[in-house]
């Protein structure tokens, strides 16, 4: 017997309540669509543009933890699937406590957003800049070859060391952040925890040898066999042939 699919019920856009969600894209600056109000075109801007407020950081406009942990899940997959190295680092102002002490919450935001534009003009546009807490952010790079990981965690440390923050009128601040970072293991079907867990480690031992340094865990060589990345390969090729119409 025939099996039918149920009837799509269109609803109408006249019915939707609006006020609140363009409410809150007006407050956080964003533009509202030009198409005329209601049309299907002006309703995806509108959809377009609350997808793009929830993944974003408002005080930094950097990605937010939930984007961050979605691309890193992505990133975990691809380097499984492609073998190419990917690095994870973890950075935290350092004494940033005291800096709210001392100046005020509002001089703690001006730090953040310092830092934040510090560190995405250091990096390259290929990698993500996130911030996933107070004062913690984390940067993904994807294809980082492990020579030159160390070399990007140094120049990301003394870019932010150089800064000199306005908190106040005449008043600058100078902060300095502890990075901590892990490669992904490469051919090797690995979690996102487990990858934070490790540059966390690493941004520990930064911070207990002292703070303002970087430190990275040694590169795992990959221990798959030739003959078992073919075999990956071949079950990557089986299953792409399989989803093909």
């Amino acid at each position: 017997m025939e099996q039918r699919l149920p009837a799509t019920h269109l609803i109408d856009a006249q019915t939707l309540d609006l006020d609140q969600a363009l409410q809150l894209l007006q407050q956080a600056g964003a533009l509202l669509p030009d198409e005329a109000p209601m049309s299907a075109a002006w309703l995806q801007a509108v959809l377009d543009a609350l997808c793009d407020l929830s993944s974003k950081d408002a005080l930094t406009g950097l990605v937010n933890r939930r984007s961050f942990e979605m691309a890193l899940a992505r990133e975990v997959d691809r380097v499984a699937r492609s073998g190419e190295a990917a690095l994870l680092l973890m950075l935290d102002i350092d004494h940033f406590k005291a800096v709210n002490d001392t100046h005020g919450h509002g001089a703690g935001d001006q730090v953040i957003r310092a830092v934040a534009h510090a560190v995405e003009q250091t990096v390259r546009p290929m990698d993500l800049v996130a911030r996933v807490g107070g004062e913690e952010f984390a940067i993904i790079l994807p294809n980082c070859a492990s020579h030159v990981g160390l070399a990007v965690a140094e120049r990301v440390r003394e870019r932010v060391s150089e800064l000199a923050i306005e908190v106040g009128p005449g008043q600058m601040l100078n902060v300095t952040v502890s990075l901590g970072g892990a490669f992904a293991p490469q051919w090797v079907r690995s979690s996102p925890l487990l990858w934070t867990e490790r540059s966390d480690r690493q941004l520990y031992r930064a911070k207990a040898e002292g703070r303002n340094r970087a430190c990275l865990e040694p590169q795992i060589d990959s221990l798959v066999s030739a003959e078992e990345k073919g075999m990956l390969f071949a079950t990557l090729n089986l299953e792409t042939q399989q989803d093909l119409p």
